[in-house]
């Protein structure tokens, strides 16, 4: 049986008002988190009034099942929509306990799958312009080594944050780092992160002190935080004019993708990158497609011919 439009907001609603009691008091669930249920189930409560469904009980799998396609169809994501699926789930469960459901109608319904999001990357000639610069404040010259290092060698921000002087071999243009699962990897640097930080290792006595085993160190000499780099690097971005907010994972997505691209070698990159499944690797795979398709569009005399003719048609049909 279907609520009718005067008398489902208090039918729906009070339910809502006992599920977050439940929340703040028995599951001591943070102001936020309850505020943020509060407002997925809102949703859920207008859309039934909107589907004159007035009672909880009413709810049936194929409800939930057209209420995920109106959550599609309003733009939002698999993740968003999982998170959604959540709340009505935990929101039945109290419903069940408290005699208020005879089922859960939403605890076999699965969001749907997000598409997997490609790691944004820089171009080389921008990393060229913001890398190739020559600074003289000692703080610029230990950046400019960090940057360096990233961009050359992949490292994570946790890897560059850890690393330590016995980790560096500039002679031999190596260095050992450890990444994930404490797994141990040794890569190579190129010539200019050897001469960034051959130039900062000889400001680091200034500031390190005496028992500090780190590469890079803060300016009263302990070893700098993984957050203080993601800020010296948001504002070297800012102050060399990026065309983009410059995240450490940014340089080591870059350092991946121009590797690949210029490689081919997937096994090599999830080496370099240390990844342990090579499926995690293969996101730059397309990543190169994408810049392979750009250049094919841009230079393939067919596909210059097609675009040319679709222009013609464009113009001879008009607006």
């Amino acid at each position: 049986m279907t609520g009718s439009p005067a008398n489902p907001p208090e039918a729906l609603s009070a339910p809502l008002d006992g599920f977050a009691r439940h929340l703040a008091s028995e599951k001591r669930h943070s102001p936020r988190t309850c505020e943020h249920y509060q407002r997925d189930l809102q949703r859920l409560v207008d859309w039934l009034i909107e589907s004159r469904i007035g009672d909880w009980r009413e709810l049936s799998i194929h409800d939930v099942r057209r209420y995920v396609a109106r959550l599609s169809k309003d733009g939002l994501g698999g993740r968003s929509i999982a998170r959604h699926l959540s709340a009505i789930r935990r929101f039945y469960t109290f419903l069940l306990r408290e005699g208020l459901a005879r089922d859960n109608p939403a605890l076999d319904i699965r969001a749907p799958k997000s598409g997997r999001r490609l790691p944004k990357v820089a171009d080389v000639d921008q990393l060229s312009h913001l890398l190739d610069v020559n600074p003289d404040d000692p703080l610029e010259v230990r950046d400019l080594a960090m940057f360096e290092l990233l961009y050359s060698s992949g490292l994570r921000l946790a890897e560059l944050a850890g690393l330590d002087l016995i980790g560096l071999d500039l002679r031999g243009r190596e260095v050992r780092v450890l990444g994930k699962g404490n797994k141990e990897r040794i890569l190579p640097v190129g010539g200019k992160a050897v001469l960034a930080l051959n130039r900062w290792l000889e400001q680091r006595p200034e500031f390190a002190n005496e028992a500090e085993t780190a590469v890079f160190v803060s300016q009263r000499g302990n070893r700098l935080s993984r957050r203080s780099i993601q800020a010296r690097l948001a504002r070297w971005g800012t102050v060399q004019g990026a065309d983009q907010r410059l995240h450490p994972h940014l340089l080591r997505h870059s350092f991946a993708s121009h590797m690949l691209e210029s490689s081919g070698d997937l096994r090599a990159v999830q080496e370099l990158l240390g990844h342990a499944d090579i499926a995690t690797t293969q996101v730059y795979t397309h990543l190169d497609f994408q810049h392979l398709a750009r250049v094919y569009d841009q230079s393939h005399p067919r596909a210059k011919r097609r675009s040319a003719v679709e222009q013609r048609d464009s113009d001879q049909t008009g607006p």
